[in-house]
């Protein structure tokens, strides 16, 4: 059966709905969960080197801050299911990219995510992650809607 999943999260309504059931089936299974938040890169150009580390610095700090306020609800979770939890940042221009590559890279044997259910014209122009990491994963993938 399973032992690690992976759960990105965007702290959306709906990843935070995944990350309850996510838990829910860690605790029946007894595996233990790694959190990710995805945040892209700063991409800044100037000829002042010194505006640039300091722009990346705040840059920094706010990712930072913000990538918590999505995590720190689910070790909470995590924490209440008993269930063994860590959580992390990566960073990437794409988010099903760095997804799949932390899946690897921590050997989760799962991928639980949540689908915001977009249809139409809106999953045109927003793009489903969900939907990206299921096509290019080789990891089992597991979607809450």
């Amino acid at each position: 059966m399973f032992q690690h999943i992976l759960l990105p999260t965007d702290g959306s309504d709906a990843s935070l709905a995944a990350a309850r059931s996510c838990m829910r089936f860690a605790a029946q299974i007894g595996a233990r969960v790694t959190a990710v938040h995805v945040v892209p890169p700063l991409h800044l150009f100037t000829y002042e080197p010194v505006v640039t580390e300091q722009v990346h610095e705040t840059y920094r700090r706010n990712r930072d801050a913000r990538a918590q306020e999505f995590l720190v609800p689910i070790a909470q979770m995590a924490q209440e299911a008993s269930v063994a939890c860590n959580i992390m940042l990566a960073e990437a221009d794409e988010p099903y990219e760095a997804i799949i590559r932390t899946a690897r890279d921590q050997m989760c044997d799962l991928i639980v995510m949540a689908s915001h259910g977009r249809k139409g014209v809106r999953a045109m122009l927003i793009g489903s992650q969900t939907q990206r990491v299921l096509t290019h994963s080789t990891i089992p993938v597991l979607v809450c809607r």
